[in-house]
């Protein structure tokens, strides 16, 4: 494992795993503190700290984690995805950062793998949040036609999918506008950012490490949470897991919640109003608070 000081805040680690490959992750806040771990939406990456302030004053230890093919974690390149797979990337990320346990909240795709986690390796969480976390689309659909009609064929060979996937969107990293509005898609969610310019700063910084290597992250993170088996049980989940859904995310709405609730034996559902798909900037202290 190497790390670097990137600025005198933050810590990043480059850990490397059994198989070779490496994943990145960045620390701030101070060592002994409680140990949060942010899983990143997709589109998204490490370096994203949904407030800073709410993080610097609950006195955390943040752990933010690029998932394989983001910002500066090694491309999977010829191995199947799935959110298991990158449950037990976590937990060996986890042991080498020494890590015993962990509060850990995912926002919008991030939350699949936070239940992945919860439920293969529940020793290492002691609570979880899933913030505008989307169900599977046989679920509760929710996915465009476009994109649905290809989950059968995709089926067939994940892996050549998520080349498929990368040529698909081999332009989608070029416009910054275009790419934000993956992630603010709504009106509340476009409001707030021109209401929030320092927000959108470092929503943009986010999406800016996101496309270092292209589109291999989101092609992966679609085939792992839409095309192969999450590799976990959901009823296996025994802590407590806190649902956040805005009333205004046009792109994961309150079902989604419901459904994780009526799945999740130890959840509590919190349905926000006034907020859309930011939520997890816009009420992360909230979600410090609950996780706590």
């Amino acid at each position: 494992m190497t790390n670097d000081m990137s600025t005198s805040a933050r810590t990043t680690h480059h850990v490397g795993l059994a198989d070779g490959r490496t994943i990145a992750v960045d620390e701030t806040g101070p060592t002994d503190g409680p140990v949060v771990a942010f899983l990143h939406s997709s589109p998204g990456s490490r370096v994203f700290d949904p407030d800073p302030a709410a993080t610097s004053r609950a006195g955390i230890r943040l752990v933010t984690v690029d998932r394989p093919g983001y910002g500066g974690s090694t491309p999977l390149d010829g191995a199947s995805p799935s959110e298991a797979a990158f449950a037990d990337d976590l937990a060996e990320v986890f042991a080498q950062l020494g890590i015993e346990e962990a509060a850990v909240a995912g926002w919008s795709a991030g939350g699949r793998y936070v239940l992945a986690l919860a439920a293969r390796h529940p020793a290492l969480v002691r609570s979880a949040a899933l913030l505008g976390t989307p169900a599977r689309h046989e679920d509760v659909a929710w996915l465009p036609p476009q994109q649905s009609e290809m989950i059968p064929f995709m089926r067939e060979d994940p892996v050549a999918a998520v080349a498929t996937l990368q040529q698909i969107f081999s332009t989608a990293g070029d416009d910054p506008e275009a790419r934000e509005a993956l992630l603010a898609e709504g009106e509340l969610d476009r409001r707030q950012l021109e209401d929030d310019p320092a927000l959108r700063s470092r929503l943009r910084a986010m999406l800016d490490e996101t496309f270092r290597q292209g589109c291999a992250g989101v092609a992966t993170d679609i085939v792992a949470t839409a095309v192969v088996d999450p590799g976990y049980d959901v009823a296996a989940i025994g802590g407590p897991v806190h649902l956040f859904y805005a009333d205004g995310d046009e792109v994961v709405p309150y079902p989604h919640g419901r459904h994780w609730e009526a799945r999740v034996a130890d959840s509590t559902l919190h349905e926000l109003t006034g907020t859309g798909h930011l939520l997890a900037a816009t009420e992360w202290a909230g979600v410090l608070a609950a996780l706590d």
